[in-house]
């Protein structure tokens, strides 16, 4: 490629500028190879003809894509006026202070706030690679710290460059970054011990100038030590060269140290009035400067934050005061006045108030103070001779002597800082922090710049050495062959100023001399290297300074005052002064120490690239030059040891305007800063480095197809490059990337745009063409019509004639009567033809009419009857199902009614029984007192008087007793008569009942057989109602479910009746009063007796008669051959009653077995019907989800089944039933009403468990056979029970036999059949009539039955053992397994695998079951430590598994069931309204645990906020690669080169993430929140907290890269979003509020392709971007980078333009979402439909210890 092919028209150059150093041109005309001149088009529109020839022709210009880019280096052309103008568009347009170059970063100060450097900032640049995000000093510190984790290799982080250009500010981020990101593990706070370090060297070492307000007046070098963790554990810091004379002088507008100037501002408070100062204006050392305040500053307020810092690092008060003192005394030494005594004397006045002060301050002695500050001793061989000074010298004394106070009281807080910074560990690695000036060059420069710039010249060597390095592992790495590059060696300048007789030795050496002096040293100079060294020059108009050529420029030094600053002496009388201090921390300073050898060179071992010569340490160990050299030669060696990263920053401006670009200044400090040398050395070797994708992607276009159409791409790049650049040496291809020589990018880019114009011109020529012919035909088309109508009226005009014309009209009028009459003619003939048609088709249309609508008529009559005939027969079998409810709630009811009158019975009976059982007590004792009275017939005469008395007193109550007796038999009769005839009636009702049961049975049988058979036909029809039958299958046991609840009612109402008769019975206890009386009966014992035994053999004889005619009523002789024939004796049997209970016992179960055998023939049948209702239970499951759909038609149906109940109260059969049971209630109740306030207490126990078994029987269809053994059983061991029966009971015993027994028996038999009643209804409807007249029919023998049955329960005293019952959703757990618990249930508990098949939150559901168990026991103890170590467990095991997805969902799960349980069971009406009744009976009845549930919901909250970091984790990784490096959109990007090179070290070879590895991400955290079983609302929070994690991260690194603010790249966030949003639709999220999260992300992406030119553009832009902060949307407009030449960058105008109208907003001046940002997590309200008592826990869960209640 020649070079004349790259001066080609359109190009751009560069030409010198004597304002803006360099300016841009365009070039006009092609160049040819040997034109004088190159004709030029400069911006403003003026031609120019610049001269050039072949060997200086302008640098040329890169194209518009590289412009702007990351990396100086990744630049085509790496010139200088390519560098300054990358860095001014980066920096004045779009507003970016930093910029790589190689391996420096390049920092400008913007002199203004700017908000990158927040912790959301720090947070997105961890863990990135260094060439991934926008250059940063984040990414510098990021990329140190990785490196140092990596390879466990010492960092460097070397920051530099003049004054005001914020290296302090650069070094104290850096340090702030290794703070945040490394943060110790400990509670020493060494992080913010380390960042404290910060604000006191700068109160104690920076000061104003005229370039900077807060200028660092000394080098400093921090090391931060690391641990094999990488935590920060400490640090230590050194630091080099403070400017003393800043102590004693200051230029104008510039200050002393800030340390001064807070002193001053804070010496009226209370803590500082006895330093004895005032404003600063007062002390000769703060005000030389003239201006002693910086605007904006508050030097108090700063006062108080160093005082704080102090503090934080562990300095105490006294501490803090010492330092102040020190500090005041050497503003008071400042002001002591120093008077002239004749010509070569001075003197200082004893009573100088400063002087005393400084004295009084310091512990000194104020006489030899004076006498020293203007006398000097001098010691010879022979004498010692004090010698007076002049004032000047006195005064210089006195300035020595405060520069060397200040000097160690800065070295001592320095080794004070160390100190508390120190650390008893060992360090595994550290990164240091040099924070150093760079190259200086002033008018007058004199031995501070002098050392400055040496130090820089061996940075710069230490620098040149390591790109150098980098360059050639970079090389080997791609493998490329390596050549060697020739770059500036600055060796040769440090020989000069570090040599054996160099600058500094000869320095040191003239500083020896008593008499030395600056100008016998510089003649040394002279004499030396003039015409000796070229790097050394004597100025030709000066002797009194000398040139050194450094790397950067030609410095001129001033040699006055080198060799007083080198010595830096205070006399000897003015140190012992000092030293003999009564104040201990200033004596230190001046005690004689031995030069402690550094730690450092013991430790470092390494040597420097090049032989470097060691400094001479055998002399001049006191010279500062000598101090800095031998400090500098030990940074040099622990530079070498690590790994450097360099900083370099550049003040834009002097004037310290914001965004102010000065290109004369900056080239300048670029120069000196070593940066274009960095350039340079890229240009020399290959400094455009692009992957084999990039280019291949790039420059497709040039491509021919055939070499598109090979498969290795790789390949393909070589190909292109043979063929594009014949020259080979301009590129090499390396393993990954291809290496290209400087200006070859530019090139390929000049063919890639000429390609493209090309093909430009190519579309617009078809197209141009394409519009021109469309054009063309159109006209044409329009000229043809024009000639078509012309050409028709000139023919016509040509052929007409006045002749022609009147025959045409005479034709014409013959031709129009003609034609009418032809038409006449033809229109009559069609009228009547229509008239014929239309008459007919009217009448058609109307018959046809009148048919529809009579077929309409009748097929309304048809249809209403057909649908009376549905409504009729859909209305009958709703009647029949609410006849059986109705019919089964008020046997129920009755039932409760009868129970409650049995048991107002029992008191009755109980009561009579016990004053039976007193009367005969009362007998007895009449018996003893009658013989008492015959043993005292002897003393008859003594106490004759006494027993008159007693007589009478005893007829009278006898008459009492009598009458009382009268009227109880009265009573008695009129019982026994009304007793005597219901039995009459009973026993007819009995016979009739019974009688009509066995035809029932019969016809029962037949019929069971006829719907076998028809069963069989309708199988098939059957199943087509399936889907009718299951939603009646759901509404049957919707009603079921009720019935249980109301039974539940039923019996919570029957314990509280049991507690009142309870309560009865206590108050009959007080029949004893009555004993008294009763003594008074004794006389008619006998008779009682009498009428007992009579009572006893009528109930024999009534008993033996019932159970005969019971008996008797049976036909079936299978009956009979039952019964044994001891039964029938025992029937038949005289003696006592309880022989003849146990016959009746034996008939009772001839009957129970009878009906058994009933049953099981029933059961047979339903068990063929179960068969199918099982197969169907599969399909109801699914259909469960379809409940609350269904709620509101079951509801509907509730309504109507509750009219129609209210019609068919009026059914006659069920009318006559209800009264036939009032009348038997009313019977009973006028019959026992007496006899149950007699009855006793004790037997309401033993008829309650009686009554609950045979309930319990009786639902389950079981015979009473264990009753009758366990009343066998306890018959025999209570004898006494069974003679309390005998008397007075046994009238109402014999009325509630029968009703009692009818009654259970009723009950046994009513719930088999009702269930099987219910079963066919649901498989064959047109049964269900046939059906219910036999469940009528049978009803009516129940209810006889079961008054029967509960007769013989009420007269038996012995408790039933219960059978089979319903479980109370309890688990039983002993205290001792509570720990085994914990273990099996929490602990050891895996949830993979554990949670399939299994009901959400099983193991809390097993916890609240426990917590119910303790709470049933009202153990407060144990329901306490159940909650305690269920909580703790919970935390256990969350703290052991807290990276563990799975383990942290299923917990996060559990525990929110759990909470959900306590509040569901709480008792609290607003959480019960969704219970049902049994839940509701489930509620906690003895402690209030919401306290607890306060405890768990903050537990729940931690592991949810864990679950939501752990989640994050293993997703924010993949972010960024998925969201925007990821191409959805394949072919559209067309990337661009990333500029990133020589940083391979920190590239890790990491898997390509995709947006379907983001969307496979997100549906595997959903799937493990389903299968946990959280709920819903919950997992919708976690989403909308992931989506704004997804759309945080992606908008900061898009706001951080630069490179990704294009168009094309807006339209791939768009895609990635769609598929996010679609992901959402897919999981039926849409209500989750996550897509509007990503609301802000989705306007990034919108601006990215809008327009951006025009005033409504910038309105637009302002009113839809409510999302983005003002700052983001200026950030991302300032980052906009073009993809291709043919797109504009945004204009700075249009950016103001968009800023003015951003300005009201007042929205948050933070650039970077907060991505550690959590949402406010709330867990709702989800009451539980599972029911504990169905509970079944798993055996894998190993719980086997607990037991069901």
């Amino acid at each position: 490629m020649a070079v004349a092919e790259l001066y080609a028209q359109y190009n751009r150059v560069w030409i010198p500028d004597p304002e803006e150093v360099w300016k841009s041109a365009e070039i006009a005309k092609d160049y040819r190879v040997g034109d004088q001149v190159l004709r030029l088009l400069l911006e403003d529109g003026t031609e120019l003809d610049y001269p050039v020839d072949p060997g200086s022709l302008p640098p040329l210009r890169n194209p518009d894509i590289l412009v702007g880019e990351n990396d100086l280096t990744a630049l085509s052309y790496l010139h200088e006026p390519a560098v300054l103008h990358n860095l001014r568009i980066r920096f004045a347009e779009s507003k970016l202070i930093y910029t790589y170059s190689g391996i420096i970063l390049v920092a400008m100060n913007p002199y203004k706030q700017l908000p990158i450097y927040g912790d959301a900032i720090i947070h997105a640049y961890s863990g990135q690679n260094m060439g991934d995000m926008d250059p940063h000093i984040f990414a510098v510190a990021e990329e140190a710290y990785k490196q140092m984790a990596r390879n466990n290799r010492n960092q460097s982080i070397i920051v530099s460059g003049e004054s005001g250009a914020g290296k302090t500010v650069s070094a104290r981020y850096a340090m702030r970054y290794f703070a945040t990101v490394s943060k110790s593990s400990s509670n020493a706070h060494v992080e913010e011990k380390v960042l404290a370090s910060n604000p006191i060297t700068e109160a104690v070492g920076n000061a104003k100038t005229t370039r900077n307000d807060n200028s660092s007046r000394f080098g400093k070098y921090t090391e931060i030590s690391f641990d094999e963790r990488n935590q920060i554990i400490g640090a230590n810091m050194r630091t080099y060269l403070l400017e003393k004379s800043r102590v004693v002088f200051q230029s104008e507008n510039e200050r002393n140290y800030h340390i001064f100037y807070q002193l001053c501002a804070s010496a009226q408070q209370s803590e500082f009035k006895h330093l004895k100062l005032g404003s600063a204006e007062e002390f000769n050392y703060t005000r030389m400067g003239g201006n002693t305040v910086i605007e904006g500053v508050d030097d108090r307020a700063d006062m108080a934050e160093t005082q704080k810092t102090f503090t934080l690092l562990g300095f105490k008060k006294d501490f803090q005061m010492d330092v102040f003192k020190i500090l005041a005394a050497i503003l008071h030494l400042g002001n002591v006045q120093v008077t002239t005594v004749g010509n070569e004397r001075s003197a200082v006045s004893e009573d100088d108030s400063h002087l005393k002060v400084f004295c009084e301050l310091l512990g000194l002695e104020t006489i030899k103070v004076a006498q020293w500050l203007c006398n000097r001793k001098i010691v010879t061989s022979s004498e010692t001779v004090v010698k007076p000074m002049t004032r000047p010298q006195a005064i210089n004394a006195r300035d020595a002597l405060a520069k060397k106070i200040y000097a160690h009281l800065f070295d001592f807080i320095v080794e004070q800082i160390n100190q508390a910074l120190h650390f008893s560990g060992k360090q595994h690695t550290f990164i240091g922090v040099l924070d150093i000036y760079g190259f200086e060059t002033f008018d007058v420069n004199s031995f501070e710049q002098f050392c400055i710039n040496y130090a820089n010249e061996k940075l710069q060597q230490q620098f040149n050495l390591h790109v150098f390095k980098l360059e050639q592992e970079e090389y080997m790495k791609e493998d490329i062959p390596w050549t060697l590059i020739d770059f500036y060696d600055n060796q040769p300048v440090i020989d000069l100023i570090e040599a054996k007789m160099g600058i500094l030795e000869l320095l040191d050496e003239e500083c020896l001399l008593p008499h030395g002096t600056d100008e016998n040293w510089l003649q040394k100079l002279y004499n030396n290297f003039v015409n000796k060294n070229s790097l050394f020059e004597k100025p030709r108009m000066s002797n009194s300074s000398f040139i050194i050529q450094h790397f950067a420029d030609k410095v001129e030094y001033q040699c006055e005052g080198f060799l007083e600053k080198n010595r830096d002496t205070v006399y000897d009388m003015l140190v012992e002064v000092l030293r003999a201090s009564k104040f201990h921390l200033c004596a230190a300073f001046f005690q004689e120490s031995p030069v402690p050898s550094s730690p450092f060179g013991a430790m470092i071992t390494v040597k420097s690239a090049k032989q470097v010569i060691k400094p001479n340490t055998k002399h001049f160990r006191t010279t500062v030059g000598n101090k800095f050299r031998s400090s500098l030669f030990l940074l040099m060696e622990t530079l070498n040891a690590t790994t450097p990263h360099y900083v370099r920053c550049i003040k834009p401006n002097d004037e310290k305007l914001p965004f102010e670009f000065d290109s004369k200044r900056i080239v300048q400090q670029l120069r000196a800063c070593g940066v274009l040398e960095t350039i340079r050395i890229s240009a020399q070797s290959y400094p455009s480095r692009w992957t084999y994708l990039e280019f291949y992607s790039r420059y497709g276009v040039l491509m021919t197809q055939q070499e598109l159409s090979l498969s290795d791409k790789k390949e393909v790049c070589k190909v292109v490059l043979h063929r594009l650049i014949q020259d080979s040496n301009q590129y090499q291809f390396g393993r990954t990337k291809i290496f290209f020589r400087a200006g070859q990018v530019a090139y390929l880019e000049k063919l890639r745009l000429d390609k493209l114009r090309q093909g430009c011109i190519v579309i617009q020529k078809h197209v141009r063409g394409w519009l021109q012919r469309k054009k063309f035909l159109r006209e044409r088309r329009a000229a043809l019509t024009i000639q078509q109508y012309f050409r028709g009226q000139q023919t016509v005009r040509k052929a007409i004639t006045a002749t022609a014309l009147k025959e045409a009209w005479a034709a014409i009028i013959l031709q129009k009567h003609c034609r009418g009459y032809l038409v006449r003619n033809l229109y009559q003939l069609i009228r009547v033809a229509t008239i014929t048609i239309q008459a007919h088709t009217r009448g058609f249309l109307a018959r046809r009419r009148y048919r529809k609508l009579l077929q309409e008529h009748k097929a309304v009559i048809l249809q209403k009857y057909a649908r009376a005939w549905l409504a009729r027969r859909r209305f009958q079998n709703i009647r029949r199902f609410v006849l059986n409810i109705q019919l089964t709630y008020r046997v129920q009811r009755l039932q409760k009614k009868l129970e409650d009158q049995n048991r107002e019975n029992h008191g009755l009976v109980e009561k009579l029984t016990s004053l039976a059982a007193l009367r005969v007590g009362d007998l007895e004792k009449v018996q003893r007192l009658e013989a008492e009275l015959e043993k005292a017939a002897t003393h008859r005469h003594s106490y004759e008087e006494k027993g008159r008395r007693y007589r009478d007193s005893m007829e009278e109550r006898l008459s009492k007793l009598q009458k009382h007796n009268a009227e109880l038999e009265s009573q008695r009769e009129r019982a026994e008569q009304s007793l005597q005839e219901r039995t009459e009636e009973l026993k007819e009702k009995m016979d009739q009942l019974t009688r009509q049961l066995f035809d029932d049975v019969q016809k029962e049988e037949q019929q069971r057989l006829l719907l076998e058979k028809s069963f069989e036909l309708k199988t098939q029809a059957y199943e087509k109602e399936i889907e009718s039958l299951r939603e009646e299958i759901k509404a049957l046991k919707d009603e079921r479910t009720q019935l249980h609840h109301q039974l539940e009612e039923g019996r919570v109402t029957s314990d509280s009746l049991k507690g009142e008769v309870a309560r009865l019975s206590k108050q009959a206890k007080t029949i004893s009063e009555f004993e008294k009386e009763i003594e008074l009966l004794q006389a008619q014992k006998i008779d009682v007796e009498k009428h007992v035994q009579s009572q006893k053999r009528e109930m024999r004889e009534r008993m033996s008669e019932v159970t005969k005619q019971l008996l008797e009523s049976y036909d079936i002789e299978d009956v009979r051959s039952r019964l044994s024939v001891e039964d029938l004796e025992h029937l038949n049997e005289d003696g006592e009653l309880w022989f003849a209970y146990e016959g009746l016992k034996k008939a009772t179960r001839v009957l129970e077995s009878h009906f058994q055998s009933q049953k099981d023939c029933y059961e047979k049948e339903i068990e063929g019907l179960n068969f199918k209702v099982v197969h169907l239970s599969q399909e109801i499951n699914h259909l469960q989800k379809l409940f609350r759909e269904e709620t509101d038609i079951n509801e509907s149906i509730r309504h109507e089944v509750t009219r129609l109940t209210s019609e068919n109260m009026m059914i006659p059969d069920f009318k006559q039933q209800i009264s036939e049971l009032e009348r038997q209630k009313q019977d009973l109740e006028s019959r026992l009403k007496e006899q149950a306030e007699k009855m006793e207490g004790k037997q309401e126990e033993p008829f309650s468990h009686l009554n609950r078994g045979l309930e319990e029987e009786g639902r389950q269809g079981k015979a009473p056979r264990p009753f009758l053994r366990a009343v066998e059983a306890q018959s025999e061991t209570h004898p006494e029970g069974k003679e309390r029966l005998v008397g007075k009971i046994q009238e109402p015993q014999e009325a509630i036999k029968f009703p009692k027994k009818q009654a259970e028996a009723e009950e046994e038999v009513e719930s088999i059949l009702r269930q099987e009643a219910s079963r066919l209804s649901l498989e064959n409807r047109d049964l269900e009539e046939e059906l219910d007249m036999k469940d009528r029919m049978i009803r009516k023998l129940q209810d006889q039955v079961k008054t029967l049955t509960r007769t013989i329960e009420k007269a038996n005293s012995v408790p039933l053992p219960s059978g089979s019952r319903e479980y109370l959703g309890m688990l039983e757990y002993k205290k001792e397994d509570e720990t085994k618990l914990i273990q099996n249930l929490i602990l050891d508990l895996k949830p993979r695998g554990v949670v399939v098949n299994m009901i959400p939150g099983l193991p809390a559901h097993i916890l609240f079951m426990c917590v119910r168990y303790a709470d049933s026991l009202n153990d407060a103890n144990m329901l306490k430590s159940l909650m305690n170590s269920a909580i703790n467990g919970i935390k256990h095991v969350v703290k052991e598994h807290f990276e563990d997805l799975e383990m942290l969902s299923f917990w996060l799960s559990n525990t929110c069931h759990f909470l959900n349980c306590l509040k569901q069971y709480s008792g609290e009406e607003e959480f019960m309204k969704c219970n049902s009744p049994q839940q509701n009976k489930n509620c906690l009845n003895n402690f209030d645990l919401t306290e607890y549930r306060q405890i768990l919901s903050d537990v729940a909250i931690r592991i949810y906020h864990q679950f939501i970091l752990v989640m994050e984790n293993n997703l924010q990784p993949i972010i960024v690669p998925g969201m925007l490096e990821y191409e959805s959109l394949q072919g559209i990007s067309g990337l661009k080169p990333t500029g990133f090179r020589k940083r391979s070290s920190s590239i890790d070879d990491t898997d390509a993430y995709t947006m379907t590895s983001i969307l496979q991400q997100l549906s595997y955290f959903y799937s493990t929140m389903c299968q946990n079983g959280l709920d819903p609302e919950i997992v919708r929070q976690a989403v909308k907290q992931l989506f704004y994690l997804i759309g945080a991260v992606t908008l900061n690194s898009l706001l951080l890269r630069k490179d990704m603010c294009s168009c094309r790249k807006g339209m791939q966030i768009r895609c990635n979003i769609s598929f996010l949003e679609e992901w959402l639709k897919d999981k039926n999220l849409q209500n989750s509020l996550a897509k509007e999260t990503l609301e802000p992300l989705s306007q990034a992406a919108w601006l990215l392709q809008v327009k951006k030119t025009t005033d409504s553009d910038a309105k637009e832009i302002s009113q839809c971007c409510t999302s983005l902060s003002a700052v983001q949307i200026i950030k991302i407009l300032n980052s906009y980078t073009p993809i291709d030449d043919f797109e504009k960058r945004v204009n700075p105008s249009f950016v103001r333009k968009v800023q003015a109208l951003l300005n009201n907003r007042g929205d948050s001046s933070q650039l970077m979402l907060d991505t550690k940002y959590l949402f406010q997590v709330t867990f709702p309200f989800t009451a539980s439909p599972h029911a504990l008592e169905m509970t079944q826990i798993p055996s894998s869960f190993k719980l086997g210890f607990l037991r069901r209640l």
